[in-house]
């Protein structure tokens, strides 16, 4: 008579148990994916400031309302749903990029903006000395946005805004202040020109989801003692098509970026008030703010979609091209207006 096998039951049922495990462990990834993967709300630069003065018991000053959305902006990208996900090497953060390259779209503006005030904004003249704060902070903002090893991303960010906050204490000071913010027009134009080239750079970088024929500059390539017959040749055409791969990432890089801009056109309008209005500029600003706001409306769709330009399909990535070059096309006009005497 055969001995039964009782080897096979226990082992079959530990197999049984492990792939339980494993499936409840994919579980709860797929859904951590799920919550992790939203965009930040947006929030009103002036509440934020007065809570921010408050808790710092200093009084509402010029530049405040922009220093404050700065910090909120950087502290919003540590203290989003989910954390800071750019330098995660684990599961589920590791298989994310669609926050990710929305971190790293707002940390571009967030940086443009703390040189714009180290250099322009807390500065009377160009001889004049530097802000201490904020010549450490620009350098902590500028750490790579990928580090996980010490010092990680998340502790430089956190000393940025530790820096951030001692410059807004200090601008609430009275005579003899050690923190000063000019609100002037020249330092608004020369921030403008920034934000104009960031945007004009994400605008063609989305419309070539859909490919584009691009001609080159006549020369552009061209070393300085290239000859007369040389740099009169036509130029060429290049096709230029973003990977299909990479089309979700500029999307949302677009998205983080036109995110912080807003917040921070939206805190310029109340810092630079006087100065906008003396330049019958205010309504220009209110226009730029208003595309930037059609440009973060929710994306109703589990994914961006990439059809042809007249396609039965939408693509999002142009639909957000328009809303970025209207916003551009804005804030030259705005340009134009701060420099008239």
């Amino acid at each position: 008579m055969p001995t039964p096998d009782t080897t096979n039951p226990p082992r079959r049922g530990l197999l049984r148990g492990i792939a339980a495990a494993i499936a409840l462990v994919l579980l709860l990834v797929l859904a951590l994916m799920w919550w992790w993967d939203a965009e930040p709300p947006l929030f009103d630069p002036p509440t934020v400031a007065q809570a921010q003065l408050q808790d710092l018991k200093r009084p509402a000053s010029v530049g405040a309302t922009t220093t404050a959305t700065l910090i909120e902006s950087v502290r919003t990208l540590l203290d989003k749903r989910g954390g800071y996900l750019s330098n995660d090497k684990l599961p589920p953060g590791a298989w994310m990029d669609n926050v990710p390259n929305w971190e790293f779209g707002s940390l571009t503006a967030s940086r443009d903006l703390v040189r714009a005030l180290r250099n322009d904004f807390s500065r009377s003249q160009a001889q004049s000395t530097e802000d201490k704060d904020l010549a450490e902070a620009d350098p902590l903002l500028n750490s790579p946005n990928d580090r996980w090893l010490l010092p990680s991303s998340e502790s430089q960010y956190s000393k940025a805004i530790g820096h951030l906050d001692g410059y807004l204490s200090r601008l609430g000071d009275d005579e003899g202040a050690s923190a000063h913010f000019y609100a002037r027009a020249d330092n608004l134009a020369d921030y403008l020109q920034l934000v104009s080239s960031r945007l004009g750079s994400l605008s063609q970088r989305l419309s070539a989801s859909v490919g584009q024929m691009r001609i080159g500059d006549a020369g552009a390539d061209q070393p300085a003692s290239a000859s007369t017959s040389a740099l009169a040749a036509p130029a060429r055409s290049q096709l230029v098509k973003t990977p299909w791969t990479k089309i979700d990432d500029n999307f949302y890089e677009a998205r983080g970026y036109t995110w912080a801009l807003l917040e921070q056109l939206k805190a310029m309008q109340h810092d630079f008030g006087p100065i906008l209005r003396s330049k019958h500029a205010d309504v220009s600003l209110q226009q730029v703010i208003r595309e930037l706001e059609e440009a973060q409306r929710p994306l109703h769709s589990p994914m961006v979609l990439n059809g042809s330009p007249f396609g039965f399909f939408a693509n999002h990535s142009l639909v957000m091209a328009n809303y970025v070059s209207r916003a551009n096309a804005a804030i030259i006009d705005l340009r134009e207006l701060l420099k008239r005497g």
